[in-house]
């Protein structure tokens, strides 16, 4: 398994946004997030379990007196210094750097999940954002619009060709949509709050958000096999790999273990003989053996490791179960997102057809202001959810580009 994941920014240029502006709020949002932070620090500290792998027990020196010293034949002992060095057997250090890399690229797969999770909250929140925005727009156009009305219908008042309540009903009217553009101005106010607080930022700090998003004419094609891919299911290969280094090392921790040392007995010379080896020191090399002879607990560590496997298999295939389900919604909901635009689109035409009518009936003095407060509303429900379908479908596509790794 390769040490990282592909990770790749929303391929947002496929959908004909300008995703300049929002790749840069992607890489603020990367660079600030604590979370992104604290997640590589204790990558880190698994890198560093691997150095720390690399080592031998602990030196054993010891140094004796004796207080009463034994005669010997060659001389009395007065003192035993030793040092030993216990060695694991060959590769158990390998073995547990292995393992300890494995738990490293374990901690890695959880950064790369939450750089994309992070990922695709900030474009969600920049498209909810932009419909809102969108929608304040289309409210101002028609506040415009409802004047000129006004204007219209006070003319006509003047020439008795219409009554002081259509006037009253077009104000009205107009104050229903400034009322509606307020409300959205706060709903952006929260939604930039939390924008912000996803790049880690001041709350007022104002997000720029581009002017026009259109659905593409051509449909991406995405292959639901590409949710291999995605991170959270390679997470679990990392912890299949990091059990399976756990058995390998446990299979290494069953072998023997071995040591070598080394007694030093310095001894005293005997004045009342003279022979070669008088008062000669004793050297004694030493070599030990260390051996699992009840080693249940390697048996049961090994079945463990069998059945944790098995549970991540079961997890990893539950996992994709939820990918699946979740990439064949998000699909689902953008092919809705389009037939609604569509719809929306021939509406809004008609909607403005209807309206050039009126304006014409009102060259020959025969407007009705009722049937233009409808079709303004008409006007206004299909701008509105046009703009929803738009939003909807690039919410949607952020999702899929989550799902398979795009």
């Amino acid at each position: 398994m390769k040490r990282r994941f592909i990770y790749i920014v929303f391929a947002l240029t496929a959908f004909g946004v300008n995703a300049q502006s929002l790749e840069s709020y992607l890489q603020e949002a990367e660079l600030n997030s604590p979370k992104i932070q604290a997640l590589e620090l204790r990558y880190n500290i698994a890198k560093e379990k691997v150095v720390e792998m690399n080592t031998l027990p602990n030196t054993t020196i010891a140094a004796g007196y004796f207080v009463s010293e034994p005669e010997t034949r060659t001389g009395a002992q007065r003192a035993r210094f030793s040092v030993s060095q216990m060695l694991p057997w060959f590769g158990t250090i390998t073995a547990r750097e292995n393992y300890a890399g494995s738990m490293a690229e374990t901690e890695y797969a959880e950064i790369v999940i939450a750089k994309r999770k992070l990922a695709l909250s900030v474009a969600q929140s920049y498209y909810v954002l932009y419909g809102i925005q969108s929608k304040q727009k289309v409210l101002q156009e028609n506040i415009e619009l409802l004047k000129t009305y006004e204007t219209l219908a006070l003319t006509s008042v003047e020439v008795g060709k219409a009554s002081a309540v259509d006037v009253l009903k077009l104000q009205i009217r107009q104050n229903e949509l400034q009322q509606q553009k307020e409300v959205l101005e706060q709903s952006y106010l929260a939604e930039q709050a939390v924008f912000n607080n996803l790049l880690h930022r001041d709350e007022s700090i104002g997000v720029e958000v581009v002017d026009e998003m259109d659905i593409p004419v051509d449909e991406p094609i995405f292959n639901k096999d590409d949710l291999s891919l995605n991170p959270e299911l390679l997470k679990y290969d990392q912890l299949y790999e990091s059990v399976t280094q756990s058995e390998l090392l446990n299979q290494k921790e069953n072998a023997p273990s071995f040591g070598i040392g080394l007694d030093y007995i310095p001894v005293s010379e005997r004045d009342d003989m003279v022979f070669s080896d008088n008062g000669k020191d004793i050297v004694m090399p030493m070599v030990t053996f260390s051996v699992p002879i009840f080693n249940n607990k390697f048996k049961s560590t090994t079945k463990q490791n069998e059945l944790r496997q098995k549970e991540i298999e079961f997890q990893k295939e539950e996992r994709l179960n939820v990918l699946e389900n979740a990439f064949a919604n998000a699909i689902s909901q953008r092919n809705q997102a389009r037939i609604a635009h569509q719809t929306q689109a021939k509406n809004l035409k008609q909607a403005k057809d209807a309206e050039e009518i009126l304006i014409k009936n009102y060259e020959t003095g025969t407007i009705d202001f009722n049937d233009v407060l409808d079709i303004q509303e008409l006007q206004l429900k299909f701008q509105t959810n046009q703009i929803q379908s738009v939003q909807l479908y690039y919410l949607q596509s952020a999702i899929i580009n989550y799902l398979i790794n795009k």
